[in-house]
């Protein structure tokens, strides 16, 4: 498992099963594959699911592929600023109020393909300009201690995981 590769001192353990469900031990080359995975994905559900909860409260596919989108926006923001041993503690972020703000169900599930492809190239690109210790730099988020290289498997296991619920309750 990739967390057993990691020094406990990398993750909250929160993020433990994300990393774990992470796609590739090459942190730049599972972004690259879940890039192709995530779009080709997204781009076959039917559209009357596109807007669609399996329950009341909970999120539609768009707002989870949106939620997948901001959170890796703020998530490589944290890598790029501990990469630059920035040591500012980095707050979290509600992501429930997030998903209610963001409004994806205005959107289009291809517009939001669209900018999840900017937003991925654009993580390939930061994560393919740090060198090994740019990666293990640790910084601190949410009030626990993360790495660069964590936040990098967190990024592809956090999708693994929604497109997994999608999988099971939405499809």
């Amino acid at each position: 498992m990739i967390s057993e590769t990691l020094n406990t001192k990398e993750f909250n353990p929160y993020y433990k099963s994300y990393i774990d469900s992470a796609s590739n031990l090459n942190i730049v080359e599972g972004l690259k594959q879940n890039l192709d995975s995530v779009v080709s994905f997204y781009s076959a559900i039917p559209a009357q699911k596109h807007n669609f909860a399996y329950a009341e409260g909970k999120w539609t596919v768009k707002d989870i592929l949106l939620h997948i989108i901001d959170t890796e926006r703020i998530f490589t923001y944290r890598a790029l600023r501990i990469a630059r041993q920035d040591k500012t503690a980095l707050v979290g972020f509600d992501q429930d109020e997030y998903v209610v703000s963001a409004k994806a169900g205005s959107r289009s599930l291809f517009d939001l393909i669209e900018e999840y492809k900017i937003v991925r190239q654009g993580s390939i690109a930061l994560y393919r300009s740090f060198n090994s210790g740019d990666l293990e730099q640790i910084g601190e988020a949410s009030g626990f201690p993360i790495s660069v290289r964590a936040i990098g498997y967190i990024l592809t296991g956090h999708e693994n995981h929604h497109n997994q619920v999608i999988r099971e309750r939405y499809l």
